[in-house]
């Protein structure tokens, strides 16, 4: 992907999962969003990409998600077959919340087929990483896995500054500026190591579910937080996507 002038970025967003994908997707490219597309299963992957082929701002990620770990099994082959077709995977990882503890060994055994298969690619990945932040990142270490933005990250500061030190990036999304928890973490993270998201249609600005430009309320509290421009944060989220790109070219 080229990158153009400042521009804003939802690093992490599911347009598959609106009611129009095909409206938000236009959406975006008229208002040059640069937006990238999660999947939840490679077979999501695979029924998407040929809509958003003649865009310029979208792209698509090959996706493995550890909610549907019982759906994996029929998965795998998918996700090897179709690794060259994107630059970009996601929505992968593993999730030890009570929602998805019960299939923790199958999630560790689908993470690591999936780290062992992108591990000599040249590609950008966006985690999940919920209850289960340490062994994610062990897991990461142990592959040599490079370009890791993790997605909404909730676990514990020591975590974070060791996830930090292996030279990976924390994208920010609207729900995590809202509580003390999630500004807490935020003021953790170096800005060079900052990207914007959404996660929608997950999230929410009020009363309606958020889009991929709310990721200005993102960079509005980036500014406000560090007494900085919102100009200055635009670029520095546009500057810090240019360098994961340039590392896979």
């Amino acid at each position: 992907m080229q990158i153009y002038n400042v521009m804003l970025l939802d690093s992490h967003c599911h347009f598959d999962m609106f009611e129009s994908p095909l409206q938000v997707i236009k959406e975006c490219e008229r208002q040059k969003i640069i937006t990238i597309g999660m999947t939840n299963l490679p077979s999501h992957f695979e029924m998407g990409l040929p809509h958003i082929k003649n865009f310029k701002y979208i792209r698509m990620a090959l996706g493995l998600h550890p909610l549907l770990a019982q759906k994996h099994h029929g998965e795998l082959l998918k996700f090897k077959n179709n690794i060259e077709k994107t630059s970009y995977i996601g929505e992968i990882g593993l999730d030890f919340s009570e929602e998805g503890i019960a299939t923790k060994e199958i999630q560790i055994k689908s993470f690591e087929f999936i780290l062992e298969t992108i591990k000599t690619k040249k590609k950008i990945i966006s985690l999940h990483s919920r209850r289960a932040e340490k062994e994610v990142h062990e897991l990461l270490r142990k592959h040599r896995i490079e370009n890791v933005i993790f997605h909404w990250y909730t676990g514990r500061v020591t975590v974070l500054r060791q996830i930090l030190d292996s030279g990976y990036y924390f994208s920010i999304n609207p729900s995590m500026i809202k509580s003390k928890s999630g500004q807490k973490l935020i003021s953790e993270i170096p800005l060079d190591k900052i990207l914007t998201e959404t996660d929608s249609p997950y999230t929410s600005l009020g009363n309606r579910i958020s889009r991929p430009s709310d990721v200005k309320v993102v960079i509005d509290y980036l500014a406000m937080s560090n007494s900085l421009s919102v100009g200055i944060i635009e670029k520095k989220i546009h500057s810090n996507f240019k360098i994961l790109i340039n590392k896979i070219r």
